[in-house]
């Protein structure tokens, strides 16, 4: 049903969640990659189910149908490691089936399977280095280059997490403590990893398995997860060289441990997978349990203490249910709700008052249920304080149009302090308050604001010294209290930990035009614009400004250019545009330019017949 489910997202129904023709399906867990691990494990035991010999005609159908589904949306995925341990688990199954079974059949499809990976190899080498692969599906599974991004980032941060777990003799025991990746991680940052706004910087799991519980868990917990794989393979394989009827069986459990293990180099597990492993796991205990006997012949509990003990189990697991799953579920729904009614804020337009009174409604309803959400208490408090938090910073823009504003960036800085105290190895409830602070004391430079703002931006880089954003939250809040030298030192220092990221360069470039250095602001802002960043309108007209002072008038026709685009019902901006172009012979263009503003604002058409006629043109 699931592999189904994830095929359904192909479609453009809207009954699908994830839908409209995606390029990877997730199914219902909402990752490609956790989902692919589950679709790998059902792949396997269907296929182990399906060689027993005592099984039905109709379960053989039943089984068989998974195989193929499940294995076709493992394959949709576009997850490599999880296509990897596929392809794999598949080879394991057929050589060790014609090992044991001396078939040349199987012998030939083994040697088919073989040749089929080895040319697809081949093909993916040659037709990447052709240029003939270049986007979609086929891009993408092929391209297992070192260089690539992804598998970059995934050497990262396993090289965070083992610099991590080597911090202390009780790290490399005991480990950090199960779900605590993100600190060692955090500490052992790579700056690599930040590339601009957007870029992926948190990971709370390592996406290797074996790391992560080393990492976590120390050598006592890797000893342990390895033993798990180690004594049911030992197991299985001396019951494969002793069973001769439930070989296929034995076969097929073994290829699962063996896709498992490649999977879970490449990712984490997930409930859905541990509830399906461990299973498989008892499925493995009974097949290789020698005394069979015993286990038939056992003795019956008492049948009043089994009744006793059977009520209070379910008592004690629909409280579990309730206190666990349902209430989660209350609080998850209403910040989801919360989240809707922000997009509202920031997508409903400015053009009348109803607008404003929307606005007004959306914000209400937003606070209203981020509230009722922490109000629950449920573990998921701490990122339900981080999206109110986004919220109320996302709606800086329209917070003069919001009665309230100012309560609310109240009990938000109130509830992200909680998360502060409760995770105090944390970076990121830090940099919130940090940046929630500088918006109270953007416009005092004395503001005892702009001291708490600077305070946790600190304390961020004492938990994280190369997290690359801190410092521009640093550099911010030294902005705010107007001291330039100590902005321009920390956004210098970010420069220095990852110099290509264009921010960076764009923010030490804004600073030193402060200080007047304006040949190292545009030498600075020119690097910023070839590695590319977000530039906003008022960016623009600070490159304007920047490059008009070192006279590069090139720059300065291309900035007012964008300001055009982005703003095509501004005659100013046209009416500049006319004059940038003059500068640089484009005497069309500024003609054409000054037309422009002149039809947007009438008020320009004196000047305008002015200007071109000073170009030699008549109007």
């Amino acid at each position: 049903l699931s592999a189904l489910y994830g095929f359904g997202q192909k479609t453009s129904s809207d009954f699908f969640v994830g839908g409209q023709g995606r390029v990877r399906i997730f199914g219902t867990v909402g990752n490609a990659a956790l989902f692919a691990g589950y679709q790998l494990l059902i792949t396997f035991l269907s296929l182990t189910m399906f060689v027993r010999k005592e099984i039905s005609m109709r379960e053989k159908q039943l089984f068989g149908s998974a195989i193929i589904l499940c294995g076709i949306a493992v394959m949709m995925t576009a997850v490599r490691g999880s296509i990897l341990a596929l392809g794999a688990g598949i080879l394991l199954y057929a050589g060790l089936y014609a090992w044991t079974s001396n078939s040349k059949m199987a012998k030939k499809v083994l040697l088919s399977l073989i040749s089929t990976f080895f040319v697809f190899i081949v093909l993916a080498v040659l037709l990447r280095g052709s240029g003939v692969i270049k986007t979609g599906y086929l891009e993408r599974i092929t391209n297992f280059s070192p260089n690539n991004f992804t598998v970059k980032t995934r050497f990262w941060t396993w090289a965070a997490g083992i610099n991590g777990w080597n911090d202390s003799l009780k790290t490399i025991i005991i480990g950090w403590g199960p779900e605590n990746f993100n600190i060692p991680f955090s500490k052992h940052f790579n700056p690599n990893f930040y590339t601009g706004p957007g870029s992926e910087t948190m990971f709370d799991r390592a996406h290797n398995m074996f790391v992560e519980v080393l990492v976590t868990m120390g050598l006592i917990g890797l000893l342990g997860y390895l033993s798990i794989f180690w004594f049911s393979l030992r197991k299985l394989w001396t019951k494969l060289k002793t069973e001769t009827e439930d070989r296929p069986v034995i076969i097929g459990l073994i290829s699962i441990f063996v896709a498992y293990i490649i999977h879970n180099c490449f990712i984490f597990d997930t409930s859905a997978n541990f509830i399906t492993f461990f299973s498989i796991l008892g499925f493995v205990s009974l097949v290789g349990n020698t005394d069979i006997e015993s286990i038939r012949n056992y003795k019956k509990p008492n049948k009043i203490i089994f009744g006793f003990i059977a009520i209070v189990l379910s008592i004690s697991t629909l409280i579990l249910i309730y206190k666990t799953n349902v209430i989660p579920t209350y609080a998850n729904y209403a910040n989801t709700r919360g989240i809707i009614a922000g997009w509202g804020v920031q997508n409903t337009s400015l053009t009348s008052i109803n607008d404003k009174t929307r606005i007004q409604k959306y914000f209400d309803e937003a606070i209203k249920k981020f509230k009722e959400s922490i109000a629950y208490g449920v573990p998921g408090k701490y990122e339900y304080r981080n999206k109110i938090a986004q919220f109320i910073l996302d709606t800086i823009p329209r917070a003069s149009y919001i009665d309230g504003y100012e309560e609310a960036l109240g009990y938000t800085i109130g509830e992200v302090q909680k998360n502060v105290e409760d995770f105090p190895q944390d970076y990121l409830p830090e940099l919130y308050l940090s940046r929630l602070y500088i918006t109270l004391g953007k416009s005092d430079a004395k503001s005892p604001y702009n001291d708490q703002a600077l305070a946790h931006s600190l304390r961020a880089l004492e938990i994280s010294p190369t997290f690359v954003r801190t410092y521009y939250e640093v550099g911010q809040a030294y902005l705010n209290k107007k001291d330039y030298l100590k902005a321009q030192e920390y956004f210098a220092k970010a420069v220095e930990l990852n110099p290509n990221v264009g921010t960076s360069l764009w923010y030490l470039a804004s600073v030193k035009y402060q200080l007047s250095d304006k040949e190292g602001a545009a030498d600075l802002a020119e690097k910023a614009l070839k590695l590319g960043f977000s530039i906003s309108e008022s960016d623009y007209l600070r490159i304007v400004q920047i490059f008009l002072d070192v006279k590069n008038n090139d720059r300065v026709a291309w900035a007012i250019e964008e300001l055009t685009k982005i703003s095509p019902d501004n005659a100013q901006y046209w009416a500049s545009a006319a004059v940038a172009y003059s500068r640089i012979g484009q005497i069309d263009k500024a003609i054409e330019s000054a037309k422009t503003a002149t039809r947007i604002d009438p008020k320009f058409e004196a000047e305008a017949r002015i200007f071109v006629q000073s170009l030699g043109r008549q109007w």
